[in-house]
């Protein structure tokens, strides 16, 4: 991949030494299992940033480095992700991108903060995981609250909604992203109101039971935090009992696979959803870039995190050249107070590990395909 005019990591190419430090970058993501397309986008963004440091022969702190990609897979288990962490830890790696989901990330986070790994999140949305008082935890997406209230303004604001059901998958990101929602539509001084509340798991896909309780209810939208394994066959089954109401979500349902797993069952319009982040208009040419590139490499179109995945390695990479090391205790200061132009617009955390001035994306799907409505804040 060619040097891209955005990305300005200052690798000093001055003193080379001659033995090549291996720098471990960890990606931890769900490649197998019903989310598996989302971890298998992260993985892809994050080496994609690998290969394109590498390519530079890039130099920290005197030393010639080679970057290198530890994937790992949690397979968005809880129980699996501290497994991976503690392995992650006995190798020794250099910091961790990751986890995908929040279930999995603030499990994890406590063991890499034990062991001072700095850790960013591409897609993690979970309030809680940077409320812990970690020095060691970042991400680089908006958080539920900024999402789930964004949402709830839109409801009510933009769509008109009087009759809402909301529906959530008992996981932390699920749970988490209804209760930001429900809290986005009192925040607009009433004009509509939640007319049921229903609870799934993460792995279900018969929900007559509820949704018939649903239907009573007479909902005009079903707000559903969750995932796109669960939210298309849940569109299905919507259709078949005769439900005609409009699906809202966050990031989980955010990517054209949601058609495919509703079997064509989704109308157009009928679903829209929000991505914690975006790019407004002046930083779309390195963005479109990206996923050209990402589409060359690998043969496929980008989901919905890849390109910060990408920046979260790029952000990493830039720590260390300002700090002149590798090592976490040396580098974790300057990734505190890092200022970055990436592919995805500035990347900044403020004093929690939030992204600062973070943006979000609303979209409806067209087609089959993803159609965006509005980028916000």
């Amino acid at each position: 991949m060619k040097k891209q005019a955005v990305v300005a990591v200052a690798l000093s190419l001055a003193g080379v030494a001659s033995a090549q430090e291996v720098v471990k970058i960890a990606h931890v993501g769900a490649t197998t299992g019903p989310v598996a397309y989302f971890g298998k986008d992260t993985e892809n963004g994050a080496r994609m940033a690998v290969e394109a440091l590498n390519a530079r022969g890039p130099v920290i702190g005197g030393k010639k480095v080679r970057f290198e990609l530890v994937a790992e897979d949690d397979a968005g288990d809880p129980k699996q992700a501290t497994a991976v962490a503690h392995r992650l830890v006995d190798a020794k790696v250099n910091a961790v991108v990751g986890h995908q989901t929040s279930g999995t990330t603030i499990p994890a986070s406590k063991i890499y903060h034990s062991a001072g790994i700095p850790q960013i999140s591409h897609s993690s949305t979970s309030p809680k995981y940077t409320e812990q008082g970690f020095n060691t935890t970042f991400r680089v997406v908006s958080n539920d609250k900024q999402l789930g209230r964004a949402l709830g303004r839109y409801a009510v604001k933009q769509m008109g909604v009087r009759r809402i059901a909301v529906v959530d998958d008992r996981t932390a990101y699920g749970q988490g992203l209804a209760t930001e929602f429900a809290r986005g539509l009192k925040e607009q001084g009433g004009g509509a109101d939640v007319v049921a509340k229903e609870f799934t798991h993460d792995k279900a896909t018969d929900f007559n039971a509820i949704l018939t309780k649903i239907k009573a209810s007479k909902p005009d939208l079903i707000f559903f935090g969750g995932m796109n394994a669960v939210a298309g066959p849940m569109l299905r089954q919507m259709k078949q009992l005769g439900i005609n109401a409009r699906m809202m979500g966050g990031d989980g349902i955010c990517s054209d696979e949601i058609a495919k797993l509703s079997g064509g069952a989704m109308a157009d319009g009928q679903v829209v959803c929000a991505e914690a982040g975006g790019v407004e208009t002046a930083g779309k040419p390195a963005l479109d870039k990206f996923k050209a590139d990402y589409r060359k490499r690998f043969g496929i179109d980008v989901q919905i995190n890849a390109p910060y995945a990408y920046d979260a390695v790029m952000t990493i990479a830039d720590a260390m050249a300002k700090a002149g090391s590798t090592a976490p205790a040396k580098y974790l200061p300057e990734l505190a107070k890092i200022r970055y132009k990436g592919v995805t617009g500035p990347v900044a955390f403020d004093a929690k590990g939030d992204i600062r001035d973070g943006t979000l994306t609303l979209y409806t799907f067209k087609g089959g395909r993803r159609t965006m409505l509005a980028v916000t804040r």
